[in-house]
């Protein structure tokens, strides 16, 4: 098995690592000026075993990232997006392009820029492409970590519904600090933690992107989403509210909606979990790729040895966007997966 490590943190600049961690259930916390939470990783093979594999309902999984927390501003949910991000192009072998494919297929929202020859990315909108994902009210967040396999669990999501009533609520700012310690107090109550870095906070200039312009008014206008009321039919925008959504398949294909994603705001209430666990990456005997049909890469053969990060960020405004800045914006967790020398 090739030499890895595993690093996790509230962006790539504020990574430490979490090798030791690894296939042990136990979180280490991410904390920012934009989001808190808490992140598991597991691979199998790599630093012992664990009984999350064994689990009838992850056989056939090799790898899983877990997140639980909550974004300290509000963000439609067409705004968060998780996926992958490099600091240089990559060298991408001749077939990749069936790779992108299986891609697309599993997550019909991909977005990507693969062969940039800046900064490669593949994104989408983090509800509609997580496998398993469970959203809570933060006065009720799920047991992190827990012994049995995380299922979608949306049945409070209505409360994250945006009617366009112009209701008034705390302020984000105001929700954030009087909540502060309901995820920790839950998660120390179940585990210890370990910590992935030192607290990360934005830059001057980061956080005037946020309270100047566009952005401002953007978020004083989900800062008056309607907790605890009935949603309407129908907002607006035309977008029914995310009820009956049981199944990973019924949430993934309301949020395959735009007009439905940016119907849901989360905010410093809403407590979000998430299992990203699939099969098709292997990392023990080889770092190999495995696709439907036969098809597999071995993937030391093209890694240059940069970090593959999977991230979770802001959607970035196109007036932000520029020919020399980041394709995506600001971070709200990060795990990378670097070569050891």
């Amino acid at each position: 098995m090739p030499q890895l490590r595993v690093l996790a943190g509230p962006d790539p600049n504020h990574l430490a690592s979490i090798t030791h961690l690894v296939n042990t259930n136990t979180p280490c916390k991410v904390s920012s000026d934009h989001f808190e939470g808490h992140i598991i990783a597991n691979i199998k093979g790599f630093n012992g075993s664990t009984e999350y594999f064994e689990r009838d309902d992850r056989k056939g999984v090799t790898w899983s990232i877990q997140v639980q927390g909550r974004f300290l501003q509000p963000h439609s949910a067409d705004d968060i997006l998780f996926g992958n991000t490099f600091e240089r192009p990559l060298h991408l072998p001749w077939g990749s392009g069936a790779a992108l494919k299986f891609m697309s297929y599993i997550d019909p929202n991909l977005l990507h820029d693969l062969t940039s020859q800046t900064k490669p990315w593949a994104l989408s909108p983090l509800v509609a492409t997580m496998p398993h994902f469970a959203h809570s009210h933060k006065s009720r967040p799920p047991r992190f970590p827990s012994t049995s396999s995380l299922t979608d669990d949306n049945s409070q999501l209505s409360l994250a519904y945006h009617d366009d009533e112009d209701e008034d609520v705390d302020s984000p700012l105001s929700s954030a600090s009087s909540s502060t310690s309901s995820l920790s107090s839950v998660s120390s109550e179940h585990s210890t933690h370990s910590g992935c870095s030192g607290h990360s906070s934005s830059s001057p200039s980061r956080k005037s992107r946020s309270s100047n312009g566009s952005k401002s008014s953007k978020i004083k206008s989900l800062s008056k989403v309607a907790r605890g009321s009935r949603p309407a039919s129908r907002n607006r925008n035309g977008a029914p509210p995310p009820v009956n959504l049981h199944t990973a398949v019924q949430r993934r294909n309301y949020f395959s909606v735009s007009k439905n994603r940016k119907s849901v705001v989360f905010g410093p209430e809403d407590i979000i979990t998430t299992d990203f666990c699939y099969g098709f990456l292997e990392f023990a005997p080889s770092l190999t790729l495995r696709l439907p049909g036969g098809i597999s890469f071995d993937l030391l053969r093209y890694w240059d040895g940069q970090p593959v990060r999977f991230m979770c960020c802001e959607r970035k405004d196109a007036a932000e966007s520029s020919a020399d800045s980041e394709p995506w914006g600001r971070s709200f967790w990060c795990v990378a997966i670097e070569l050891v020398d």
